[in-house]
């Protein structure tokens, strides 16, 4: 599939970087120490949310502050220990695209995610995290208020996610979406296009944008 573009906008977490046995590692221990029931546990949706949505999901709202610093002392502290690493595709793609033309919209906080694409040696030009909205996705607010800090119609943005909720907020955006089969499986991912990684992606820069050519 061809897609013409003026910009292009990254998950960071499962479509750029892996860190998922970091996640799940610091999170199974922020669970054991607050007490949550492996139950209630395994039934709330980790990936591609805000960490205060998800907590939020567990335990009281007068809760959520204190707990939200903890489950970001664990993840950050846990970068050093290695567990991220650059997907296929990743470094190759971005290395190829102009850097006004491209950002990183994550569901993690500033701190952690600067730390972790520096892990990788990533260094966007544009990040918008947590730190930055009042919604996050499935919500379209982080896609959309970073089409505005690059300065294009979100409409000429397309959006890359291997999550279900940040695919919801891409297509909530009016962008188009790719979307990568690196954490779910594809029948869960409503997409314009599905791929395995950003291995099957291709971007060349023309004077009048971006040229994407994605499949398998």
């Amino acid at each position: 599939m061809k897609i013409s573009a003026d910009a292009l906008l990254f998950d960071n977490d499962g479509t750029l970087i892996s860190s998922l046995e970091s996640v799940h590692r610091c999170w199974s221990r922020w669970a054991r120490e607050y007490g949550i029931p492996a139950e209630d546990f395994e039934r709330v949706e980790l990936h591609g949310r805000p960490a205060s949505d998800i907590i939020g999901d567990l335990l009281p709202a007068h809760r959520v502050p204190e707990a939200r610093a903890r489950i970001d002392e664990l993840e950050l502290a846990d970068v050093a220990g290695g567990g991220v690493v650059a997907l296929p595709g990743t470094v190759e793609l971005l290395g190829r695209l102009p850097v006004d033309r491209w950002a990183v919209v994550t569901s993690a906080n500033r701190e952690l995610a600067e730390a972790r694409l520096a892990a990788v040696g990533i260094s966007p030009a544009l990040l918008i995290s947590a730190d930055d909205i009042t919604r996050g996705k499935p919500d379209p607010e982080p896609f959309l208020l970073a089409a505005d800090k690059l300065g294009f119609d979100p409409v000429r943005c397309v959006v890359f996610e291997d999550a279900p909720a940040g695919l919801a907020a891409g297509r909530a955006a009016g962008m188009r979406t790719v979307a990568l089969t690196t954490t779910a499986d594809r029948e869960q991912l409503v997409a314009d296009v599905v791929v395995k990684d950003l291995s099957a992606v291709s971007v060349k820069a023309t004077e009048g944008g971006l040229e994407i050519t994605a499949g398998e």
